[in-house]
């Protein structure tokens, strides 16, 4: 059975405090604070700018050691796709996180990419060339685009050892339906919360704006045994980060599975 690690997705946001972190609270010590009470923690600012070695080792340092990272990988490679995503932005972003390295505290990069990454020849050919370029870091690969989910590609990701993440999201056409699947040691579960009304045209906090309840986590249990069954580690993290909805989640889900490990 794998080792189950949970956290959250990002940790640095206003609307925790009071929440989750104290109302005297210094920003800058947000990460240290969140390593109190959680032992993995799912990076979301490299998707948006670049990862710098200096910022990284001093994230580390904060954290004490405490954490395992799990460090999203830059827009320029998944999202914004050109013919210097690999040759020049990739080794960059891989050297910016080499701290982790380093230290033996990196979880994973997650590769995810958008709705509108279809299951193409061109793209099959550039995820087949990205994974090969960072096939000696540990790797998971999200899908927000269900004509992804085939036979093939799961061998090709097996092929290449990475990780599919599973996901919980609206069940709007066209997305990731609920699922138990494992393509490598590492397991990998998001959680973006079921908000269909927002789930387009709003921002990011509008998106993720949602609680799960006791019973829709419940759902999820044998899923997470399944998958914790065919992995070594297994990593879930909570995307619904609005109102510290992702904190209140991870420790329900903590305490569920420690609930359930005790009948089973």
């Amino acid at each position: 059975m794998a080792e189950i690690l949970i956290g959250t997705s990002g940790y640095y946001y206003d609307d925790w405090k009071g929440l989750f972190y104290p109302d005297d609270l210094k920003k800058k010590d947000y990460l240290t604070h969140y390593s109190l009470h959680f032992n993995v923690i799912e990076l979301n600012f490299t998707y948006y700018r670049l990862p710098e070695y200096r910022r990284i080792k001093g994230m580390i340092e904060k954290a004490e050691n405490r954490l395992i990272f799990i460090v999203k990988a830059y827009g320029g490679i998944t999202h914004e796709i050109s013919g210097k995503s690999i040759d020049t932005i990739l080794p960059r972003f891989l050297d910016g996180i080499t701290p982790l390295i380093e230290k033996n505290l990196l979880g994973a990069v997650l590769i995810q990419f958008p709705q509108g990454f279809h299951y193409t020849d061109q793209n099959r050919f550039y995820l087949k060339n990205l994974l090969e370029a960072t096939n000696h870091y540990p790797l998971c690969v999200e899908f927000r685009n269900k004509e992804w989910l085939r036979d093939s590609v799961y061998s090709g990701l097996r092929e290449l050892d990475a990780g599919f993440v599973c996901v919980d999201e609206p069940d709007l056409p066209g997305l990731i339906p609920p699922m138990a699947l494992s393509t490598s040691k590492l397991g990998y579960i998001r959680f973006h919360g079921r908000n269909k009304k927002n789930w387009y045209g709003t921002d990011s906090t509008s998106r993720y704006d949602y609680l799960y309840s006791e019973k829709e986590l419940r759902e999820w249990l044998p899923r997470i045994k399944e998958i914790s069954a065919h992995t070594e580690k297994l990593f879930i993290f909570f995307n619904n980060h609005a109102k510290s909805q992702a904190v209140t989640n991870s420790r329900m889900l903590i305490n569920l599975l420690r609930v359930h490990e005790k009948i089973n």
